[in-house]
Formats: C-alpha cells, sequence, structure tokens
C-alpha cells in the first residue's frame, strides 16, 4: 500500500512526546520546530517550539493507522469530509525548508483563496510561491498555506517575481 502523510491530533503540549515514541516505533514522522528568538536580560536565547500546536505529522499506510491511534498521548487523526487527512509531499517539503531557513515563523488559520501568486526567486527560500499579503519597509509579506495556515516570513521585495493568471488557472485544475 501506498504511505501518504497525516497528521496526528496529540494531547496538548506532547508533541515532541508523541515524536519520539513513534520514533522509538519506527514510524516516519515530522514535528516540525519553530525557533524562537527569545531575549534575557543579558543575552539572546533560541528556543525551539512545535510550529504547530498539538499536530506531528506520520508517513504511513491506511493499514498502520490502529497502531498509530493507540500511541500514547496520541487523541487521534485529522479528518477532513469523513476521513482522515492526506497532507501532499510537496507541502510537507515546503514546512521542512521554511522552518529551517527562518525563524519567528508566524501561523495565522485562514481560509486560502486565489489572488496574487508570487514565486521567490533568489534568497533562502527560493523557488517558493504564495499569496501577497502586505509591501511594506522594501519587504514582501509572503504567505505558504498548509492545513488552511499561513506560514508568514518577510522576504526581500528584490527577490519576487509576480506570476501570471495563466499561471494561477494551470495550478487551479492540476
Amino acid at each position: 500500500m501506498k504511505k501518504n502523510w497525516y497528521a496526528v491530533y496529540t494531547k496538548s503540549r506532547c508533541e515532541k512526546r508523541v515524536s519520539a515514541l513513534l520514533t522509538k516505533k519506527k514510524v516516519e514522522n515530522y514535528c516540525p520546530l519553530n525557533r524562537l528568538t527569545g531575549s534575557s536580560t543579558d543575552r539572546k536565547k533560541a528556543v525551539l517550539e512545535p510550529l504547530f500546536p498539538s499536530y506531528v505529522f506520520v508517513h504511513i499506510t491506511e493499514m498502520e493507522m490502529t497502531a498509530i491511534r493507540q500511541t500514547s498521548d496520541v487523541v487521534n487523526f485529522v479528518y477532513w469530509l469523513g476521513r482522515p487527512a492526506v497532507i501532499k509531499d510537496v507541502e510537507i517539503e515546503s514546512i521542512q525548508h521554511f522552518v529551517s531557513e527562518h525563524t519567528d515563523v508566524q501561523l495565522e488559520k485562514t481560509a486560502v483563496n486565489v489572488s496574487d501568486m508570487v514565486r521567490i526567486v533568489s534568497g533562502p527560500s527560493m523557488e517558493f510561491e504564495g499569496n501577497v499579503v502586505s509591501i511594506k519597509n522594501n519587504k514582501v509579506k509572503v504567505t505558504l498555506p498548509s492545513l488552511g495556515v499561513m506560514m508568514t516570513a518577510d522576504v526581500q521585495k528584490s527577490n519576487v517575481e509576480l506570476l501570471d493568471y495563466s499561471y494561477k488557472l494551470r495550478n487551479m485544475v492540476s
């Protein structure tokens, strides 16, 4: 059977523990960690916190779902239209790349709408595509939707190119 990525809902603040338990069971999983730059009184300190609170992604077949549900601190799979939601490989790869290149990533729940599409043409997030949210101080805020949220980071305006309308139509169809 084909393996797909699924989102698993965990008990609050148990994402890292669930990820460790799944790894121990030899289940491929991913718990994206956001590097937050906090400041102490005398120094800046980076803290790693789960990017998606109460979520861990697993790469499994449907036959393996029962074993995942029986893992300590796993509540259930995230469902969409009555079935466990399948997360596209490209979305997982985008999340992995995005959090490795950016700190202090912000999430915002949203209904993903088609608007002006852009592609980042240079810089650390080269080749990412997303919707323009705002342009200020010579930076463009770009969102990369996944699971109905936006991952947001500031990107230099000079590193962004506008995609034409025919590009949007091709990607809406596929």
